[in-house]
C-alpha cells in the first residue's frame, strides 16, 4: 500500500477478536514516529477507538488532538497528542476513517498528514473514497484474523492456511489508487501520476483537458461515464462506476470509480472529485456477466423497436458475428427491424423478395426455434435449408425472443468463418435473447402508445396552411419521444382580409390529455377572436380571460403575429412566449424585440403591449416553441443561436427545406416542438384600392355612386359598372336601412376582379331570401346581389361586419398614367371623404 494523496502516514487497522484494533498495514513509515500505537482496545480512550466506535470519520487538528491530553492509547504508551518525531516537524492533524461493509465494520484506516490545520473540504472527500475503496478490497477477501482460538484455526491465520498479516499485506498491496479532479464550469481536469497511468494517458502528454483523460475508453462504456461527469443530471453526494479503457492492441482493463459532486454556496454543482482503482482483479476473465449488465442497462434506455434493434445488433456484432438479423413475430410472420449489414446483396436472394413480411412457414429452422421457445446454436457443417446455411456457413444462431411466456420476434446471427459455442457463448446468447425480448415488447407498446399521442396531437392541429398572397407559410410539428403523453404544442395560420394575415403558435404547459385539451379550446378561441376582426393585442387579452375562467392549473404561452401582405407592416403580441426570429433579406438573423405581457391563463386583468415592426420583401419570419432551442443538455441561448445560424445559412428560396434544416437532426425529444416559419415577399401586382366613409345623409346612397363611378373612370374600367353601382346601391341600402353608426365603402379592383365590401357596426348577417318572390317590398336587394355578382359573403370585423361582392369587369388598354389623380382627395355633397390608395 502506497501513502495516499501526499499523506505522511497511512495505516489500517481491522477489527479483531476480544475487541481489538490490531495494526495490519503501513505506508509512510513506522507508525511510532506519529504516535501511534500497533494495537488498541476499541474501548479505550484514543482517537483511534473513538473512531470506529463512533462509525463516522474523525477530522482532528493540532488542537483536537491536544485535547486528548497523555491518555494511553494502547500498550505501547505513546501519547498521540504529542508533537511527531520527525525533525523539523511543526505538528500533524489525524482522520480515522471507519471501513465498514455489509456484514458489519472491518476496522479503520488512519491517515496522519503534516501540518496541525487539519483537512480541508476536498482532502475529506478524497480520504473518504479512498477508504470506501479499501473497505471494498477487505470485503471481497473477507475478514482476516476473525475466528477465535480454538476453532480450527490460529489466530493469527485465516481458514485458508493464509495468515492474517499476509492476507491483509496482500491485499493492501494490490490497492493502486489514483486520485483526480474536474472543475464543471470548464472542463479543465487535474490528475495525479497513478490515475493518468491507470487511464493509459503519458503524464507528459496530459493537457488538462477531460477529454483526454478519457481518451481510451471503450467506447461503449462512455455514455455511462459522460453521465457521471454531465453536470446537468448531477446531484450532490457520492457515485461509482465501472468501466473499460483499451491499452494497446486488444488489452483491455477495468477500473473502478468513485466520485463525489461538490456543489457552490448557490446549490449548483462546481467541482467532481474522483479516485480510480484498478478492478481487474475483482472480475473474472469471462466478462459474460458484465456484457450482459451492460446490455441491459443499455436496452433499458431503448424506447422504440428501433433502438432495441440497433442495440441488438451492436452487441451481437460484438461476439464477432458477421450478419444479424432482428424481427418482430406478427401473428404467423416475420417483419424485420434490422438488418446488419443493410445491404441486400449480403442476404440470400430467397429473402429479398420476402423480407421485411416473411411467413414463417418459408424458414422452418426459425419456425422450429420458435416453437420450441430456447435457443439453437447450428455448428459449421449442420443440415440447414440454403436460406438459412448461406447466411452463416461458419455457424449460426437462432433466437427466439421471448417476454412474459410469449414470443416477441426472433434473431439470427451468422459467423462467416468456422465459430465454436462454448459454454460461456450459450449464456451469453440466451441471456441477450431475453433481454431483448422484453426491450422489444415494451418499445411495441411506447411505439403504439406514441403513434396513438401523435396522432391526437395532430388531429388537433392544422391539416393544411392556406395560400397567402405575397408570401409562403411552412410549419413543422414533432412530438416529444422521450414519454407517451401528448403536448399542448400548437401553430395556426389565419386569413383574416383579402391582404391580412395572422400568424399564432403557443404552448400549454404540460404533456397530459388536459394539455391537450386545453391546447385545442385555445388555437379555436384565438382563430375566432382573430376572425371576429379584433386587434392583436385584443386577441390575447380575450383568450387569456378565457383560460382563466376555464379555472384549471395550467397556463399556455403564445406569440400572436398580424401582418399586412401589401405592405409588410407587422403588429406582435407575446404573452410569456419566445419572440419570433427573423433572417433579413441579405441574410442577416435577429431576434425581434417584442414587448412581452404573463402567459395566458395566470392573470385575468393582464395587460399585451402591441409591437409594430416592418417586414422587407424576402424576409422570413420564424415562430418556435421551446422544445426546438432548449433541453436538459441545451442552454436556451445555445439553441436560440443554432437555430439564427441555420436560418442564415440555408437558402430561404425553398421554406419546406429551410424549416427541416432547422428541426436539425436530433432523433430524441424531452419535449414537443413546433415550428411555424414564413417567406415574405410582398406583392409586386397591387391592387388597386378606394375607400369612402358614407355619412348618413339623405342622399348618401347618391354619393356612393357618383364616388363608384368617378373611381372606376380612374381606374379605366371599359365594362362592367352599371353592375359595380347596382352592387352599391343595394349593400350601402341595406346598410343605412338596417344599422346604426359609420358605414364604409371600399373598392378593391386586383386583375379584372373588382371587390365592393360595405362594413358597419351591426353584426347581423344578411340572409339571403328562402324563395325569389319578385313582388315582396324587402329582401330583394341581397338576391340582386347575388345574381349579378361572382360571388358574396360577409365577415365579422371589430363587433360589425363587412358585406362583400366582387364583380368581374372588363379595363380598358391602356388606362390613365397617373390612375388615381383625379379622384384623390374629392369631398362629396355629404361630406364624406374619399381616399384612394393608389
Amino acid at each position: 500500500m502506497r501513502a495516499f494523496g501526499g499523506a505522511a502516514l497511512a495505516a489500517v487497522y481491522v477489527l479483531a477478536p476480544r475487541e481489538r484494533l490490531l495494526l495490519a498495514e503501513t505506508a509512510g513509515g513506522p507508525v511510532a514516529e506519529y504516535g501511534l500505537a500497533d494495537e488498541y482496545a476499541t474501548d479505550g480512550a484514543s482517537p483511534v477507538a473513538a473512531g470506529i466506535r463512533g462509525g463516522q470519520p474523525l477530522w482532528l487538528d493540532g488542537a483536537a488532538l491536544a485535547s486528548y491530553g497523555d491518555a494511553v492509547p494502547g500498550p505501547a504508551g505513546p501519547r498521540v497528542g504529542a508533537p511527531p518525531s520527525l525533525p523539523g516537524s511543526a505538528g500533524v492533524s489525524l482522520a480515522v476513517l471507519p471501513l465498514g461493509a455489509k456484514r458489519g465494520p472491518l476496522g479503520c484506516l488512519v491517515v496522519v498528514d503534516e501540518g496541525d490545520e487539519g483537512f480541508t473540504t476536498d482532502r475529506r472527500s478524497f480520504l473518504e473514497l479512498y477508504a470506501a475503496h479499501v473497505a471494498e478490497r477487505l470485503e471481497a477477501v473477507g475478514e482476516p484474523g476473525a475466528e477465535e482460538p480454538g476453532d480450527g484455526a490460529s489466530e493469527a491465520e485465516g481458514a485458508d492456511g493464509e495468515s492474517a498479516d499476509a492476507t491483509i499485506h496482500r491485499v493492501m498491496d494490490s490497492v493502486r489508487l489514483g486520485s483526480f479532479t474536474l472543475e464543471l464550469s470548464s472542463g479543465r481536469a487535474e490528475a495525479d501520476p497513478t490515475a493518468l497511468e491507470l487511464m493509459g494517458t503519458v503524464p507528459e502528454t496530459f493537457d488538462g483537458r477531460v477529454e483526454t483523460l478519457l481518451a481510451h475508453t471503450v467506447p461503449e462504456d462512455l455514455p455511462a461515464l459522460m453521465s457521471i461527469v454531465e453536470p446537468a443530471s448531477m446531484s450532490s453526494g457520492g457515485r461509482e462506476l465501472e468501466f473499460r479503457i483499451r491499452r494497446g492492441v486488444g488489452e483491455l482493463r477495468w477500473l473502478h470509480l468513485r466520485c463525489r459532486v461538490l456543489m457552490n454556496a448557490a446549490g449548483r454543482p462546481e467541482r467532481l472529485l474522483g479516485v480510480v482503482a484498478d478492478a481487474s482483479r475483482l472480475r473474472s476473465t469471462a466478462d459474460e456477466v458484465s456484457r450482459v449488465q451492460r446490455l441491459s442497462a443499455t436496452l433499458a434506455t431503448a424506447v422504440t423497436v428501433r433502438d432495441v434493434s440497433q442495440i441488438a445488433v451492436a452487441a451481437l456484432r460484438e461476439l464477432g458475428a458477421d450478419r444479424v438479423a432482428l424481427a418482430e413475430l406478427e401473428a404467423d410472420r416475420l417483419v424485420v427491424t434490422a438488418l446488419d449489414p443493410a445491404d441486400p446483396s449480403g442476404w440470400p436472394d430467397l429473402w429479398r423478395p420476402e423480407w421485411p413480411d416473411a411467413p414463417t412457414s418459408a424458414l422452418p429452422t426459425i419456425q422450429a426455434a420458435l416453437r420450441e421457445g430456447r435457443t439453437n446454436l447450428w455448428p459449421p457443417g449442420a443440415t440447414l435449408e440454403p436460406s438459412i446455411s448461406v447466411i452463416g456457413p461458419g455457424g449460426v444462431a437462432v433466437l427466439p425472443l421471448l417476454a412474459d411466456g410469449r414470443t416477441a420476434g426472433a434473431c439470427l446471427v451468422g459467423w462467416q468463418e468456422p465459430h465454436e459455442f462454448g459454454t460461456e457463448e450459450r449464456f451469453l446468447l440466451t441471456a441477450a435473447a431475453g433481454l431483448v425480448g422484453q426491450a422489444l415488447v415494451r418499445a411495441r407498446a411506447f411505439d403504439a402508445q406514441h403513434e396513438l399521442a401523435a396522432m391526437l396531437q395532430r388531429s388537433l392541429l392544422p391539416r393544411t396552411l392556406p395560400d397567402l398572397p405575397g408570401g409562403v407559410a411552412v410549419a413543422r410539428y414533432l412530438p416529444a419521444t422521450v414519454g407517451l403523453d401528448v403536448g399542448g404544442d400548437w401553430y395556426d395560420v389565419i386569413p383574416l382580409t383579402e391582404r391580412h394575415v395572422a400568424l399564432v403558435i403557443g404552448d400549454v404547459q404540460g404533456h397530459s390529455a388536459a394539455a391537450a385539451t386545453i391546447m385545442g379550446q385555445m388555437r379555436t378561441a384565438i382563430r375566432a377572436y382573430a376572425v371576429e376582426g379584433h386587434s392583436p393585442d385584443v386577441v390575447v387579452s380575450h383568450a387569456n380571460r378565457l383560460l382563466v375562467g376555464m379555472q384549471t392549473d395550467l397556463f399556455a404561452t403564445c406569440c400572436y403575429v398580424a401582418l399586412d401582405m401589401e405592405e409588410g407592416d407587422t403588429w406582435l403580441v407575446r404573452a410569456g412566449h419566445l419572440p419570433p426570429l427573423v433572417r433579413d433579406p441579405d441574410g442577416g438573423t435577429r431576434e425581434l424585440e417584442v414587448e412581452g405581457g404573463p402567459p395566458l391563463g395566470v392573470l385575468a386583468d393582464a395587460e399585451f403591449p402591441m409591437t409594430t415592426v416592418g417586414l422587407a420583401p424576402g424576409s422570413v419570419l420564424t415562430l418556435l416553441t421551446d422544445g426546438l432551442v432548449e433541453s436538459p443538455t441545451l442552454r436556451l441561448e445555445e439553441g436560440l443561436a443554432r437555430v439564427s445560424e441555420a436560418l442564415a445559412t440555408n437558402s430561404p428560396d425553398d421554406p419546406g427545406r429551410l424549416a427541416d434544416a432547422l428541426l436539425g437532426d436530433a432523433n430524441r425529444r424531452d419535449d414537443d416542438v413546433a415550428l411555424l416559419l414564413l417567406r415574405y415577399d410582398g406583392t409586386s401586382d397591387r391592387p388597386r384600392r378606394a375607400t369612402w366613409a358614407v355619412w348618413r345623409l339623405p342622399d348618401a346612397v347618391g354619393h356612393a355612386r357618383r364616388f363608384t363611378a368617378r373611381t372606376l373612370r380612374s381606374w379605366g374600367v371599359a365594362d362592367g359598372s352599371d353592375t359595380v353601382l347596382l352592387v352599391v346601391s343595394e349593400l350601402v341600402t341595406n346598410a343605412m336601412v338596417h344599422t346604426q353608426g359609420q358605414v364604409r365603402l371600399d373598392l378593391t379592383l386586383s386583375g379584372e376582379r373588382l371587390r365592393v365590401a360595405v362594413s358597419d357596426s351591426s353584426p347581423r348577417t344578411p340572409v339571403r331570401a328562402a324563395s325569389g318572390d319578385w313582388e315582396a317590398t324587402g329582401g330583394r336587394g341581397i338576391l340582386l346581389v347575388d345574381a349579378v355578382g361572382a360571388a358574396w359573403g360577409s365577415v365579422p370585423l371589430s363587433g360589425g361586419k363587412q358585406v362583400w361582392a366582387e364583380i368581374v369587369v372588363t379595363l380598358l388598354p391602356a388606362g390613365p398614367a397617373d390612375a388615381g389623380t383625379d379622384v384623390d382627395g374629392l369631398r362629396g355633397a355629404d361630406g364624406g371623404r374619399f381616399m384612394s390608395d393608389k
